[in-house]
C-alpha cells in the first residue's frame, strides 16, 4: 500500500476544486441583474407624432372646446408652438374654402361648420324634429344674458310673463345655470353657462350685440318683483 505523506494531502486537498462556492453566488447575481436592467443611455424615445396632423385627430373627436395648455400636456409640445399651430390651421381652413372651421370659443379650441353651410347642417340634424328653443325660451335667455346673475322673478317682470317651466327649460339644457342666492330676498340667482357661449359662438359676454339701453332699469325690475309681479303673472305656454 502506498504511503500518502502530510504534506502531499495538504497539496492535494488546496488542489481539488470546490463546487458551489458561497462567496461566488452574490457577485454572479449581481453581474446576472446588472445585464437585466435596461442601460438609462440606451432606452426607447416614444415618437412623438407631427403637431398639426396630431391636433386635427384630437380636436375631431372633442365633444367641447379644447384649451391649448390641454392639448399642448397631451401632445407633448410648448404652449406657444400648439398656439401657432392652431392660428395656422384655422388660417389654412379659412384660405382653403373647407365646409368648417377651426375656431377659439369659450376658452378653447373646437371645429365648427361654416355659416353659409347652416342650411344644409340643420335640415341634416333635425331631420324634421323640433330641435330649436321656443321663442318664449329666446326672450327668457337673452334677459338671462343681458342681466346676469338675475332672479326668475326679476325675469318674469322683464317678460309679463312667468317663466319658471322655461328656466327649467333652460337649466336642463345646460344653457343657463345657478349663480348662488340674493343677499337680500335669498333668490336664486341665474347666469348663462360656457355652454352658452360655445353655442352663440362668441369667447365671452362682452362680445354680445349692445342691447341693455333698450331694457328696462333694474331699479324698476326690483320694484315690480317686490310688489308679486313675478308671482301672479301667467306661465309661458
Amino acid at each position: 500500500m502506498t504511503e500518502i505523506t502530510e504534506t502531499e494531502a495538504v497539496v492535494e486537498a488546496e488542489d481539488a476544486p470546490v463546487e458551489d462556492a458561497p462567496v461566488d453566488e452574490p457577485a454572479e447575481a449581481i453581474e446576472e441583474a446588472a445585464a437585466d436592467e435596461p442601460d438609462a443611455s440606451e432606452s426607447l424615445a416614444v415618437p412623438v407624432a407631427d403637431l398639426r396632423p396630431a391636433l386635427e385627430a384630437v380636436l375631431m373627436v372633442a365633444d367641447q372646446p379644447l384649451g391649448e395648455t390641454a392639448l399642448a400636456t397631451v401632445l407633448g409640445y410648448p404652449v406657444p408652438q400648439v398656439r401657432e399651430a392652431l392660428a395656422a390651421l384655422a388660417e389654412e381652413y379659412a384660405d382653403q374654402g373647407r365646409g368648417f372651421d377651426l375656431r377659439n370659443v369659450a376658452g378653447g379650441w373646437r371645429y365648427y361648420t361654416r355659416e353659409e353651410f347652416a342650411t344644409v347642417v340643420e335640415q341634416f340634424v333635425l331631420d324634421g324634429q323640433q330641435a330649436r328653443l321656443t321663442q318664449a325660451a329666446l326672450e327668457t335667455l337673452a334677459v338671462v344674458a343681458y342681466r346676469q346673475p338675475v332672479s326668475r322673478a326679476r325675469v318674469s317682470a322683464i317678460r309679463g310673463v312667468n317663466v319658471d317651466g322655461v328656466m327649467r327649460t333652460l337649466v336642463n339644457r345646460g344653457l343657463v345655470e345657478e349663480a348662488g342666492t340674493d343677499q337680500e330676498t335669498g333668490a336664486h340667482l341665474y347666469r348663462t353657462s360656457n355652454y352658452f357661449l360655445e353655442r352663440i359662438g362668441v369667447t365671452s359676454l362682452d362680445e354680445l350685440p349692445e342691447l341693455a339701453p333698450f331694457m328696462p332699469e333694474m331699479d324698476d325690475l326690483d320694484l315690480a318683483a317686490e310688489f308679486g309681479g313675478g308671482e301672479s303673472l301667467a306661465a309661458d305656454a
